[in-house]
């Protein structure tokens, strides 16, 4: 059980309080290509060095000149940036090339980026300008999840990505070639493993218990590749409350592929934990939660209102309907999101245009291998001329 949390105030970065020279505005841009928890993570921690987060969002049209296709439209990502919960608001097309003239458009003190390298189309930084001028912060990227690597387990529809068990063999050739360019891989595209810590989620996780007046909410399910069905879904639910405490039940990974099949889920529990709680609508994660919605589920959380989508709800493994026990209470409620979007959409998207991405990513990789290995000459460079005087 985690509770959640929206952004709080934070404490402002050294060179004064935001009470002395006002609110410390942060800047942030990217594509936000199928969102997952370390762009989240990314987010969280720009927040944190300030008070009030802008984040800048690409144009489909900007990322496929400078990267290649994104999955999801500009609209979809405008949606799943705002619906993370350390973000105050968003600038809708944003030029790929991070310029001072942009934050002071905005009103930022300075941009935030992981500690990884964005290129243009043609080998150079994008935050060539605001590094020079001192207006630009790094945060610590994610290890353990990228694009690329969440892709590449669309396209082989294995199941060694969320169990223990030894990985098979297209998995381990996915992970030696998949991004891979002719003269090895690059540190910022590629594919890792992705260890779960308690801080990490401390650090997702910092909210609030239900107070007097709040309607407690449950939905549950496997919120798997967290995407803007998800969002829209849960966004609606918020909206049938006028204080509204929504607990997501998350099943673990063996019960999902019970009911789902295939290769899922693409994301295993701890991915998916992160996922979720990221969401601002989001109050309360259920690690594990059973797949029936019981009467000690309900009676534990004093659940008043049980929701769920119109998608297929699939009998439990005895045949009986897992929402059986809200719907003799009469607190069961179907929720139209508005939104036709589900996983296997996504992976049908991925799947149609595998080509494009698997280009995409050889190409953004040789560009990273190219900048590293001049930055490699350049200390050399200085170490020689170090030793010669």
């Amino acid at each position: 059980m985690l509770r959640n949390g929206a952004a709080e105030a934070s404490p402002s970065p050294a060179g004064g309080s935001a009470a002395a020279h006002g609110p410390v505005r942060v800047w942030c841009d990217g594509c936000y290509d199928m969102v997952h928890y370390g762009h989240s993570n990314q987010l969280r921690q720009a927040r944190a060095m300030g008070d009030y987060l802008i984040v800048g969002v690409h144009t489909d049209e900007e990322i496929a000149k400078h990267k290649g296709p994104p999955v999801f439209t500009q609209e979809e990502r405008y949606k799943m940036v705002q619906a993370i919960k350390w973000v105050d608001e968003i600038a809708a097309r944003a030029p790929y090339v991070t310029t001072l003239e942009t934050l002071d458009k905005y009103n930022c003190d300075f941009c935030v980026h992981g500690n990884d390298i964005t290129l243009t189309v043609d080998g150079k930084d994008t935050y060539e300008e605001v590094k020079a001028a001192g207006r630009y912060r790094e945060c610590d990227r994610t290890q353990g999840v990228s694009t690329t690597d969440l892709v590449g387990r669309m396209l082989l529809m294995t199941k060694a990505h969320h169990s223990n068990i030894d990985e098979d063999l297209d998995y381990r050739k996915h992970k030696d070639n998949f991004g891979k360019g002719p003269k090895g891989h690059s540190p910022w595209t590629g594919v890792s493993q992705f260890l779960q810590t308690s801080q990490k989620i401390i650090q997702f996780a910092s909210g609030k218990e239900p107070q007097p007046g709040d309607t407690i909410i449950y939905v549950a399910g496997a919120f798997d590749l967290f995407h803007i069905g998800h969002v829209d879904f849960l966004e609606k639910v918020h909206l049938l409350a006028k204080r509204p405490y929504i607990i997501a039940g998350l099943h673990f990974d063996q019960e999902v592929n019970r009911y789902k099949g295939k290769n899922y889920p693409i994301m295993n529990i701890h991915e998916r934990t992160l996922s979720v709680l990221a969401c601002r609508y989001v109050s309360e994660v259920v690690i594990g939660a059973p797949y029936a919605v019981t009467a000690d589920l309900l009676d534990h959380f004093k659940v008043e209102l049980v929701c769920h989508g119109l998608t297929e709800v699939v009998p439990d493994k005895d045949g009986s309907d897992p929402y059986q026990e809200p719907k003799r209470r009469g607190i069961f409620q179907l929720v139209d999101s508005g939104s036709n979007l589900t996983t296997d959409l996504i992976v049908q998207r991925i799947i149609k245009n595998r080509l494009e991405f698997e280009a995409r990513n050889q190409k953004k990789e040789a560009k990273e291998l190219a900048v590293l290995e001049a930055m490699k000459k350049m200390e050399e460079e200085e170490r020689e001329k170090g030793l010669q005087s």
